[in-house]
C-alpha cells in the first residue's frame, strides 16, 4: 500500500480492549462501598456510554456525581490489570503507523483512566482524548482531521458521521454487526484481527 498521511481514531472500551473483566470487578467494589445493589454482570453487557448513564439506574440522580467521582477514584487500582488488550488491537495500530497514518484514541472513558490502561498494555497512539460520546466523538475527529473511526457501539458509528469520517465498526462490543450496518457502518468486522487487511485495501477518497 502507497504511504498515506491518514489520522485513524479508535474507540476504547470493547474495540482495543475487553474492559468487562476490570468493570465488572470496578462495580462490585463500589456496590460494597455504597451498600447500594448494582448488577454488575448486567452492566457490563451494556458498554459504551458514559458513566453517569450507567449509574442512574442504580442510584438517585442527585448522587450520581458524587458516586461517579468514586468509581473513578477505585478504578485505577481495581480495573487496569484485570483488563486486557483485544485480538488484533496492537496490530491495528501498528497497521496504520506502518501505513505512514496517526492511530488516535477516542473514548467516553475518563481520559486519565483511558491513559492508564493504554500504559499498562503497552499500546501508544498519538493522541488519547476522553469524555466524549457517541456525536461528541466528531469534535476530536474534527480537531485531528481522522478520516476513518473505528469502534464496536453505534455512538461510534453515529460519531463518525457526524465527524464524515468512514464508520468501521468491529463488532466485539454490545452491539451485533446487524445493528452496526443498520446504524450506518461503513464497514463491519468481525474483530480488530481482521484491520490491517481491511487498511492495506483501503484507498481513501481524498488521497
Amino acid at each position: 500500500m502507497a504511504h498515506m498521511a491518514i489520522t485513524v481514531g479508535f474507540d476504547l472500551d470493547m474495540t482495543l480492549i475487553d474492559s468487562r473483566p476490570g468493570i465488572r470487578a470496578c462495580y462490585q467494589a463500589l456496590s460494597e462501598r455504597t451498600g447500594t445493589y448494582i448488577d454488575a454482570d448486567l452492566a457490563v453487557t451494556r458498554l459504551g456510554p458514559p458513566l453517569a448513564e450507567e449509574l442512574i439506574n442504580w442510584f438517585p440522580a442527585d448522587e450520581v456525581a458524587t458516586v461517579a467521582d468514586v468509581y473513578r477514584e477505585i478504578y485505577p487500582s481495581i480495573a487496569i490489570a484485570a483488563t486486557p488488550a483485544l485480538p488484533g488491537a496492537r496490530e491495528a495500530i501498528a497497521a496504520v503507523r506502518e501505513a505512514g497514518g496517526r492511530a488516535i484514541v477516542v473514548t467516553a472513558k475518563y481520559e486519565p483512566n483511558a491513559k492508564l490502561h493504554l500504559a499498562h498494555l503497552g499500546i501508544e497512539p498519538d493522541a488519547v482524548i476522553g469524555d466524549l460520546w457517541a456525536e461528541q466523538k466528531a469534535e476530536a475527529l474534527h480537531e485531528h482531521d481522522a478520516g476513518v473511526y473505528v469502534g464496536d457501539h453505534v455512538g461510534d458509528v453515529r460519531g463518525a458521521r457526524t465527524a464524515g469520517a468512514l464508520s468501521v465498526a468491529v463488532a466485539t462490543g454490545p452491539c451485533p454487526a446487524e445493528e452496526l450496518r443498520a446504524a450506518g457502518a461503513d464497514v463491519v468486522l468481525t474483530d480488530l484481527t481482521e484491520f490491517p487487511g481491511w487498511l492495506s485495501d483501503y484507498r481513501p477518497a481524498r488521497a
